[in-house]
This record gives C-alpha cells, structure tokens and sequence, in this order.
C-alpha cells in the first residue's frame, strides 16, 4: 500500500505522513520522492514523496544481479580498477550536491555490485529507480574503460530487490483481474528487464498469456485471457 504526501521539506511531508497513517518511528516505511523543487526568489520550496507501509513498505529492481548481493556485506577492493570506480561513483555523487558511501556488496564472474549508504538515498534513487538507472549507466561507461567486460550494478537500501518483488506482485495481481474478468490489461510502461520479469512470472499461470506493446525501450505488457491450458 502506499499513499503520496506534500510538505515544504521531505521531513516536512514524512512527518504529515506519519501522523495520517498514525504511524510510529519504529514503523517500517519506504519512502520515493515523486517532486522536489528548491527554494527561489520566485518559488517556494516543495517536495512530494510516495510513501509505501504495510504488506508493501519492503516490497518495492531492474536487475536480478542483486541476488548475488548479501544484505550488509561489504567486500574490500580487489584491485586498482575496482578502487577507481568506487572512488569515481562517490565523486559523482559529491558533484550532485549529496554525501554518500559507497561499498561494494557483491562480486560476481564480470559483474561488480556496489551500494550507495546516503542520508539522500530517496533522490538519488528517483521516481522508479531512474535516476539510479542513469547513474548505474554513467559509471558503467567509466568502468568499460577499464574493462570492457566489466558490468556495473548500483544499488541503494536494497531497491532494486524490493522493486523487483514489487512488480512480480503486481502483475499476478493484474492476471488474477484477467483472468475473473476476461478483459485484457495493459501494465505501466516497462524497460526490458521489467517486462522480462513479468513474462517470465505469468508463463506458467494458467488462464493468461502476455505479450509486449509500443515502441521504444520503456513498452507496456499486456495481460491477455486465453483457455485454461490442457
């Protein structure tokens, strides 16, 4: 579940969220700024952010690499290209305006995953994990420099998991409707992993079968009713 909320500052919107969903410090949440806007001569500061409680505040990935990753574990440098990408991706950072730590949390074959510990992890990770998806793609063409076999995956408070289960849910979800309903649905547009996710989640459902639709990179699943097979 999840409910959107506005305040002058982020802590501003938390804080009426809290007290409309009569949530306490202790209660898990996850939080997604959706609009920031800064303080000018001409605007007010504002900030809307989404916050998701309940069965989904941890259920919020663009790719499964991350299960690789051990929650908490943080791996030494092995080598002078890993120290570089590390130390650049902290850079980039810095050069954004933010703090942030960064460490890396798996090594596996040709992929390296390294995680973003910052008191603005909510921006940095953006609406629908894309400003993370745009600076996984800065620091990917950095490290192919390096090594071209060398792929990046960048994370932070475990995202692109809790976004990845999230869109699994959603479209059996979304297959149950069709399947009571016999009426077709048309999901959000997805990029390709996304919507491999969800071909791969409803392939064995009976009573549905799916199918891509639209141009581009970001195209949209369709859930279709089909006869029960066999």
């Amino acid at each position: 579940m999840y409910k959107d909320f506005e305040g002058k500052t982020e802590a501003e919107a938390l804080e009426r969220a809290r007290a409309d969903l009569r949530l306490g410090d202790n209660d898990d949440v996850y939080v997604e700024v959706l609009e920031q806007t800064k303080k000018s001569l001409f605007k007010k500061s504002f900030v809307k952010i989404r916050v998701y409680y309940g069965e989904t505040s941890g259920d919020e990935m663009s790719d499964n690499d991350e299960n690789n990753a051990i929650p908490g574990q943080v791996l030494e440098p092995e080598n002078d290209n890993e120290r570089k990408i590390v130390s650049f991706l902290e850079t980039l950072i810095s050069k954004m305006g933010y703090e942030g730590k960064v460490t890396i949390n798996f090594r596996k074959d040709s992929k390296l995953g390294l995680d973003i510990d910052s008191p603005s992890s909510s921006i940095l990770i953006g609406r629908k994990g894309k400003n993370l998806d745009a600076i996984q793609l800065l620091v990917n063409v950095y490290a192919g420099n390096l090594d071209e076999d060398l792929k990046i995956v960048i994370d932070s408070e475990n995202y692109r998991m809790r976004h990845e289960e999230l869109i699994v849910r959603n479209a059996y979800k979304a297959a149950e409707y069709v399947k009571k309903s016999g009426r077709s649905k048309l999901l959000e547009p997805m990029n390709p992993f996304e919507r491999r996710l969800v071909h791969t989640a409803l392939n064995e459902v009976d009573g549905v079968d799916t199918k891509s639709e639209g141009e581009g990179l970001y195209k949209q699943v369709r859930i279709i009713p089909v006869k029960k097979r066999g």
